[in-house]
């Protein structure tokens, strides 16, 4: 076992007092920078820094943020969805480290969409179906992995079928 457990703190933005949602810091018993590149490898990190080591994912709407000693995870709706993500974050490193002579490292970053490309795709239309202001934001959203092209009303068949295809080169987990 890498990591026997850690201290967890949670907190407010400072920036925003009157946000809703919550961060968490846990800090590590163990320095667990050996395991961060097999990491990025399970888990396909979306930003990987060589010098520190530090992996940072995208899942399920919440940026977490792993370095040798500290994880950080943003935007929770409270103290138990922290616990259940460290928990299962906790697991996995662990898994991963057991594991890690099977498992390649990864010392790179994954590859992201590009804003530009998927605004090339939209309709350009700025209609306001899709929930958005703007067909710009819509691309942003989409980059970032929460919209898709089933959210484009605007967008012809052959269009859907352009944006899926780009956007499935893409891992946004």
């Amino acid at each position: 076992m890498l990591l026997s457990g850690y201290t967890k703190e949670i907190f407010r933005s400072k920036c925003m007092p009157g946000a809703q949602s919550f961060h968490c810091y846990a800090y590590l018993n163990e320095d667990i920078d050996k395991v961060i590149p097999y990491l990025n490898t399970v888990l396909g990190g979306t930003t990987f820094t060589k010098e520190p080591p530090s992996v940072t994912f995208k899942v399920h709407g919440k940026l977490i943020g792993v370095q040798a000693k500290k994880i950080a995870i943003n935007a929770l709706k409270d103290e138990d969805e922290a616990d259940k993500i460290l928990t299962w974050l906790q697991n996995e490193i662990n898994t991963t480290w057991e594991d890690h002579e099977n498992i390649e490292p990864c010392f790179d970053s994954a590859q992201r969409p590009v804003l530009i490309e998927i605004l090339k795709l939209l309709p350009k239309s700025n209609c306001k179906e899709c929930g958005e202001p703007t067909c710009m934001v819509f691309a942003v959203k989409t980059m970032e992995g929460v919209k898709d092209e089933k959210d484009c009303p605007g967008l012809t068949v052959e269009g859907k079928n352009q944006l899926q295809q780009y956007l499935s080169q893409f891992s946004f987990e």
